[in-house]
Parts: structure tokens; C-alpha cells; sequence
């Protein structure tokens, strides 16, 4: 079966002994990590304990296959069920797990993890139609994900977090689930004996390892902060974004910034018209978004989506240094929200 995030959460609060095989996939390797250990403990609390808990590595099957079967057909000397955790799985496991849950009784529970398979793998597609499966892709985290992880860490933790430190702890965490948790646990460690945690401690501890998104570019421009919007504009060239990929984006923004003044011009509230956008702003966007409705207006606006429209015509046309259209655009974006913010 394909579980999404609800699915998953629902099943560790009420795990179902039917489920016998968990296969979890994809480039996030600390949310596949983190995610392994709370299935494995739906079946025993303790992970260590060489009764109840087995671990292979897939080289080791692929040697040997007895070695799965040996593992997962095996009873605990002290009774109760038994999990089997298998790492790095390939798709030459696929003949061998329809063979072995074909053939086996056990109820032992199998956890299986990649992160060199996808959607397309025959494993996946094998393991998505049966009913005594799950299947759960883990990928990097979107902002809402980075902001719901977080809450769900510190309630378990019994810790509460300022507003605004929250904020900015999510603008810093990186859609690396691993990279999150190494800083999660340091900002833990540094409030010591504390159980609140407030700005002054995010801003000591916490290391920003979120890079920049395309939604930064899109707010720094927008907001007038000409400096960080090029750095973001830089930085995102460099991890492979192409310049009309990334006006595009910026054009989607303006788009929605015009929208919502056409309905503020109809007599609707800037907070009644940024509400109802759907999908919905994450909440440290909200102020930024808000800011930005009151400084551009819809001539400004139908200009700067004309200019974007232009430059990414521009970008497209054979000869055209496409990288430096994009930078220039984003400059004279800026510097325009920066000189409205001073009107």
C-alpha cells in the first residue's frame, strides 16, 4: 500500500499486525532514517535487544538468501513478534521477497530501506499492491513539513518554543531531515536544564543550513532586500536552477501578489485575502506577504510581469546570456520594491 505522511503517523499510533513488510525510499536519508527506528519500535521498544531485532545489509542477501530467510522465519527465544531491518536494498531483492512472503507464515515484521530506488523500481511496484505492505517515499522536506516536524520534535521533548523563535529556526533548517535533527539535538543541548527555548538561544545555536529555496528569491525580490535576492539568485544557478525556471517563479509570485490586490481593490482586507490563498502561506511568510501587498500596486505590478515576461522570452533565445538576463531582472526588481518601501 502507498502511505502519505497521515497514513504513516496513524500507523505508529496504532500499528497494524498485518503489516508485515515497511519499505521506505528515497534521497532523504535522515527522514528514512529517523522513520526505520519508529517502525522497527512498533514492534520492540528496545532495538537492541539481538532476540526481537535483526539487521542485514543487502550485500549480504544477494550472497546468500538463506540468510533472509534464516532471519525472518526465526522465533525469539523469550516469545513475542520479531522485525527484521534490511539496509540499502536493490531491486534483486523483489524475486526473493515474493518467494519468502509466499511462502512464509511468520509474522515477522520486515523494514527495508534505499535510497538508490524509486517509484518506477519493480520492488515498489511490486510492494504497492499488496495489502500487507506499506510504502512510504521520503523526500526532502517542503517548509510545512520542516515547521510540523518540528513542533512534533520539541512536544515529545516536553518543550515549548517562543513565536518568533520558532520562525526563524524554521528559516534555518535545512530540507535535510538529517541535517535538522543534528541541530534540533544540539539547540536541546545548549538550553541545558531549560524547557523553554526563546529567540536569543536560535540565534546562538542553531547554524543555518537551509541554503536558499526559490521561494527566498521570490520574497527577497519582492521585499526590496536586492543583496540577499542576488545571493539567492547565485546560489540557486548554482545548484543547477535555470534562470527561466526561476523567473517563471518569480512571475507566479507577482501573479498572486496582483490577484490578491484586484480582490483588496473589491473591498476585501489584506488579511482576509491572504487567508483564503490557496495553498495557504506557511505562517512566517504571512507578514513578508502581507508587507509586500501594501507597497506594490497593480500599475507597479503589471509592469514587473511584463519586465519578467520579457526576460524570460530573452533567456530563451539562442545567444542571449540567459544567467545575466536573470540577475539584471532580479536587481531591477528589487531596487524597485526597495524604492516603493520608501514612498
Amino acid at each position: 500500500m502507498n502511505f502519505k505522511q497521515a497514513d504513516v503517523d496513524r500507523f505508529l499510533k496504532t500499528p497494524d499486525k498485518n503489516v508485515r513488510c515497511v519499505l521506505l525510499f528515497g534521497t532523504n536519508e535522515g527522514m528514512i532514517a529517523e522513520l526505520s527506528q519508529k517502525f522497527m519500535k512498533t514492534v520492540s521498544d528496545d532495538l537492541t535487544d539481538a532476540f526481537l531485532v535483526s539487521v542485514l545489509q543487502m550485500e549480504a542477501v544477494e550472497k546468500d538468501e538463506g540468510v533472509l530467510y534464516g532471519e525472518y522465519n526465526a522465533t525469539s527465544m523469550m516469545g513475542g513478534r520479531r522485525v527484521v531491518l534490511i539496509k540499502d536494498v536493490n531491486n534483486n531483492l523483489t524475486k526473493i521477497l515474493k518467494d519468502l512472503m509466499q511462502r512464509s507464515t511468520s509474522d515477522t515484521m520486515l523494514v527495508m530501506t534505499s535510497s538508490s530506488i524509486n517509484t518506477k523500481s519493480s520492488l515498489v511496484s511490486y510492494l504497492k499492491n499488496e495489502d500487507f505492505a506499506i510504502v512510504f517515499g521520503c523526500y526532502d522536506d517542503r517548509e510545512e513539513n520542516i515547521s510540523s516536524y518540528v513542533r512534533d520534535f520539541f512536544v515529545q521533548n516536553k518543550i515549548t518554543i517562543a513565536s518568533d523563535a520558532l520562525q526563524l529556526l524554521c528559516r534555518r533548517l535545512s530540507a535535510d531531515r538529517k541535517a535538522s535533527v543534528n541541530e534540533l539535538e544540539k539547540l536541546v543541548c545548549y538550553i541545558g536544564s531549560r524547557k523553554n527555548i526563546v529567540l536569543e538561544d536560535v540565534q546562538k545555536a542553531v547554524s543555518d543550513t537551509s541554503g536558499s529555496s526559490i521561494e527566498d528569491l521570490n520574497y527577497f525580490t519582492a521585499s526590496g532586500q536586492t543583496e540577499r535576492a542576488i545571493n539567492a539568485y547565485q546560489f540557486l544557478l548554482n545548484e543547477g536552477e535555470e534562470p527561466v525556471q526561476l523567473l517563471r517563479n518569480l512571475s507566479y509570485h507577482f501573479y498572486k501578489l496582483l490577484e490578491c490586490v484586484a480582490n483588496m481593490e473589491n473591498g476585501s482586507s489584506a488579511d482576509s485575502v491572504v487567508s483564503g490563498l490557496r495553498p495557504p502561506l506557511m505562517f512566517y511568510r504571512k507578514a513578508d506577504f502581507t508587507m509586500q501587498l501594501k507597497i506594490w500596486k497593480r500599475k507597479a505590478l503589471l509592469d514587473v510581469l511584463s519586465l519578467l515576461y520579457k526576460a524570460e522570452r530573452d533567456c530563451k533565445t539562442t545567444g542571449y546570456p540567459a544567467e545575466e538576463i536573470g540577475s539584471w531582472t532580479v536587481m531591477q526588481v528589487s531596487g524597485a520594491a526597495r524604492k516603493l518601501k520608501l514612498v
